[in-house]
């Protein structure tokens, strides 16, 4: 059993604060297979079926629905019940007309925000690294794991608008003073507000954004944050009617 949990299973008290479950309920629960999102950034796919959505009842239940491809990610069907699923992922699932994406709520844990089917069909992905390839095209890393090429200048922290599954670029949001943005991390994670000023570092600090709120402004780490728009928001929020 030891040898069982290091690998596939976690035990409860050690899982990452964003799940949404009960350590003292059990003591081991699902660990996600390595994937697109880090262990603490993500929650495997049969926790979504079975402890948020409540469409299984228990994982034998929730393997057999990802093994009939019935749940897809990011437009993709996903059939490992420990794929790794994470912010600003979508998960549909035709079958019963439900579309969610992935968003933080105030205290740091993932939730499924419910969206509209025609809203299911592109993901906001931030790119955190480029490099220059073959031929002068890019190579954008971006935050979900993936990389995408294009002949286009982008800037890192900029918000790609990717249609899923095909992953065309089919907008951007520049990472500029004025956009709007979603904090991801950090003492204000889920607040929405506009970036008001963006400091560079040039020694090992970390690059900090002054952020402004309804409720006020602070200062927050600059890979907290994540634009989402610049007059309005690209996609729906939580709380959002």
């Amino acid at each position: 059993m030891a040898n069982m949990g290091s690998r596939k299973h976690l035990k409860r008290f050690k899982a990452p604060k964003m799940w949404p479950i009960h350590v003292k309920e059990e003591t081991w629960t699902t660990k996600p297979s390595a994937g697109p999102h880090a262990l603490d950034k993500s929650i495997p796919l049969v926790m979504v079926l079975r402890d948020i959505l409540g469409v299984a009842n228990n994982a034998r239940e929730a393997k057999i629905i990802l093994n009939n491809g019935e749940v897809l990610v990011d437009g993709t069907a996903r059939k490992d019940h420990r794929f790794p699923v994470g912010f600003m992922d979508v998960i549909s699932i035709p079958k019963i007309n439900k579309y969610y994406r992935i968003l933080p709520d105030y205290k740091g844990r993932l939730v499924l925000h419910e969206i509209d089917e025609k809203d299911a069909d592109f993901k906001l992905v931030s790119i955190e690294n480029k490099t220059t390839i073959k031929g002068g095209k890019t190579q954008l890393n971006l935050h979900d794991g993936r990389n995408v090429v294009t002949e286009d200048e982008y800037k890192t922290s900029d918000v790609l608008l990717l249609s899923i599954p095909e992953q065309n670029i089919n907008d951007s949001i520049k990472f500029e003073e004025g956009a709007l943005a979603l904090i991801t991390g950090g003492n204000h994670i889920g607040e929405l507000g506009t970036i008001k000023e963006i400091t560079i570092t040039k020694s090992s600090k970390s690059n900090t954004v002054l952020m402004e709120t309804d409720e006020g402004s602070f200062l927050t780490l600059a890979r907290y944050v994540f634009v989402i728009g610049q007059d309005k928001p690209v996609i729906s929020l939580l709380g959002d009617d």
